[in-house]
């Protein structure tokens, strides 16, 4: 039994309907050790019919059996296989690829073998010295002559260990020289026990085989032997195995590396889309923290401030009223009743005066706001001095009233006097006036320019309210929770008390403010981000365009890699290595030059707050990698299809 068969194999090709006939039924019969020619004019069907041997062409009638198996040319998967395994090629015009070394065209067809890396790249080496390539093999195509590609394609073609060797008019562009050397190549790869099937429009190489049949018309017109088939040699073959993810991955740096240029381009473009998206979640990360970081510094965020809860007759929404006469103050059994609450540990009035006049040696200033001391604010506030914790004590804001006193000297003003007094209502509607003196016990500062540190002892503000008429009653109240973590929880308790149906309280945490805040800068973080991604639109067309074009320009590799056993899938991955390449090397550019922005930018804000305004954090990064990723992937999709679609004959065709 032959160990390849052709049985009645009719090719046709069409223009519109119109047939043209080129195989006209073939029937052959080849075997393992024979160096057979395929002798015939041009137009004669010797490619095509050397297609279809190779697996490369499936639409025929006719059956192709393979040591006596039928080789189904309907089933994709089993021609690459059959590739893979089988077949061997050997062009005319060489089909290098022309972006990877002499070892590497060679080892394209060993990465689908089931060698080690090691046993891979000592079998190319082996072949290229065999075919006299000893010296070249660092060098790429364009730097051979044409006798030396011819060998590497040689080379390239046993490197799977096939059972068959297809050879192109394998000579047809060489001189007299290198085809004698070639063809001695061809006869010892046939002395092996290997299928060497040469197709050739020369008797002189037809003469060099074991046998010609010549081809006319599509149509076997002779088939002759003219030397003994040499020896059949029964030897184990290397296995193949489908091409693995880490060999396209390579394959595709390599070309990557090679248009460096061009890809250098690509990647700056969409590394300025990624860093300013990093820069601006890294900026939003800074401004929460350092509004929050300042809130925390003028306030306890234990602790909660709660007012009467009220509805409004004009929207007929939920407002607490702040100090207003017209706002409900507390009784002794409602406060008792917050008091009782889980996780309650202290319950204090809370006061606040607006436009208080401080004066000191003669000298007046306009206090904006004055609170009562308790634990709503934070020991962090106080620059110089103590809290006013005992009965007649005050601390004054540093830069809002303490330096209008005295400029270079103000902590001096620790252990005088002032008094305060400002215009509020008593509980019949009229104007009345609060005096009150008090002795400096601290300095109060803050590091934002709008807020004030001025706090008064609760006590000492309770019998001057008293003694102006006013009710000491609070309208609002702090309450502090045992445990940050407890916060919520427990303000969303005290907002659920009712009295029937009615509510009673509404509470305000420090938490609920931070978060407000941060909402408002994930929103302007968000809205700069997406600016920024405009820009990577703009790279995704990029990496389009380019993979478009990438496409065209390597046809013939695609078709060669095909050729070589590679399936479409493999295509696809080659391609989309590539642009995911170009996504990863984006993302880390983008890094370090957000990373770089962030420390100069860190470094110009560092006269005007010590604080760290850009926080580009490892959840920044990680969202600039899936981005590009993901860019990169979607850009590669289309491109990546339409040359995994590419016919491999066409694609051989192509120049």
């Amino acid at each position: 039994m032959a160990f390849l068969e052709l049985k009645n194999i009719h090719k046709s090709y069409f223009l519109g309907s119109q047939e043209f006939p080129v195989l006209k039924g073939i029937d052959l019969d080849f075997d393992l050790g024979d160096f057979v020619s395929i002798l015939g004019e041009s137009g004669g069907g010797k490619s095509t019919l050397m297609n279809i041997i190779g697996g490369l062409d499936r639409n025929f009638d006719g059956e192709v059996l393979v040591d006596g198996k039928k080789l189904d040319h309907k089933q994709e998967k089993a021609l690459d296989k059959y590739r893979r395994e089988t077949i061997g090629y050997i062009y005319q015009s060489y089909n290098l690829i022309a972006h990877l070394s002499v070892l590497d065209n060679v080892l394209v067809s060993l990465d689908m073998t089931t060698l080690s890396k090691k046993e891979r790249e000592q079998r190319a080496k082996d072949l290229l010295t065999k075919v006299g390539l000893d010296g070249q093999m660092k060098k790429y195509p364009n730097q051979l002559s044409g006798g030396q590609k011819q060998r590497v394609a040689i080379a390239r073609a046993l490197a799977s260990d096939p059972k068959v060797i297809i050879a192109d008019e394998p000579t047809g562009a060489l001189d007299a020289q290198n085809t004698k050397e070639v063809l001695a190549l061809l006869n010892e790869i046939a002395s092996e026990g290997r299928l060497v099937i040469t197709v050739t429009h020369s008797q002189a190489v037809a003469d060099a085989g074991t046998r010609i049949v010549r081809l006319a018309d599509g149509q076997i017109e002779s088939d002759d032997r003219i030397k003994p088939a040499y020896e059949k040699q029964d030897k184990e073959m290397i296995p193949s195995r489908a091409l693995p993810r880490r060999a396209s991955i390579k394959t595709a740096f390599k070309h990557f590396r090679h248009n460096l240029g061009t890809n250098s381009l690509i990647i700056l473009g969409t590394s300025i889309g990624l860093f300013a998206v990093i820069l601006f979640s890294g900026l939003g990360n800074g401004i929460s923290g350092y509004m929050s970081s300042q809130i925390t510094k003028l306030a306890n965020p234990q602790v909660m401030s709660v007012s009467r809860y009220v509805k409004s007759d004009d929207d007929d929404s939920a407002t607490a009223f702040g100090s207003s006469t017209d706002t409900p103050a507390f009784t002794t059994a409602q406060l008792n009743q917050i008091k009782k609450q889980k996780h309650v540990s202290k319950v204090e009035a809370s006061y606040t005066a607006a436009n208080v006049n401080v004066s000191y040696n003669n000298q007046n200033v306009k206090m904006r706001s004055l609170s009562n001391w308790n634990d709503s604010f934070s020991k962090d506030s106080i620059k110089a001095g103590h809290a006013p914790t005992k009965d007649g004590e005050i601390l004054l804001d540093q830069s809002a009233v303490a330096e209008k006193f005295n400029k270079n000297n103000y902590k001096d003003l620790i252990g005088k006097q002032v008094t305060l007094s400002y215009q509020t209502q008593n509980a019949q509607g009229a104007a009345v006036t609060v005096n009150i003196t008090a002795t400096v016990s601290g300095i109060g500062h803050s590091d934002g320019k709008a807020a004030q540190i001025n706090a008064i002892n609760t006590q000492t503000l309770q019998k001057a309210l008293q003694a102006a008429g006013v009710s000491a009653d609070p309208t609002e109240i702090d309450v502090k929770v045992d445990d940050l973590n407890n916060v919520e929880e427990t303000a969303k308790a005290i907002d659920k008390i009712k009295d029937g149906s009615t509510r009673l309280y509404k509470t305000s945490t420090i938490q609920s403010l931070i978060s407000q805040i941060q909402t408002y800068v994930n929103l302007a973080t968000s809205i700069l981000s997406t600016i920024a991604g405009i820009s990577l639109i703009v790279s995704a067309l990029m990496i389009i365009v380019t993979m478009f074009m990438s496409v065209a320009a390597r046809t013939k590799e695609i078709g060669i890699l095909r050729a070589l056993g590679e399936s479409k899938r493999d295509i696809r991955w080659l391609f989309i290595s590539e642009s995911l390449i170009t996504g990863l090397l984006s993302a880390t550019l983008a890094t370090i030059i957000a990373y770089l922005a962030q420390a100069g930018i860190n470094g110009l804000l560092k006269g005007t707050a010590d604080y760290a305004f850009v926080q580009i954090t490892s959840g920044n990064i990680i969202n600039a990698f899936v981005i590009a990723l993901i860019i990169s992937l979607l850009a590669a999709l289309l491109p990546a299809r339409r040359a995994a679609k590419l016919n491999p004959i066409d694609a051989l065709a192509a120049e």
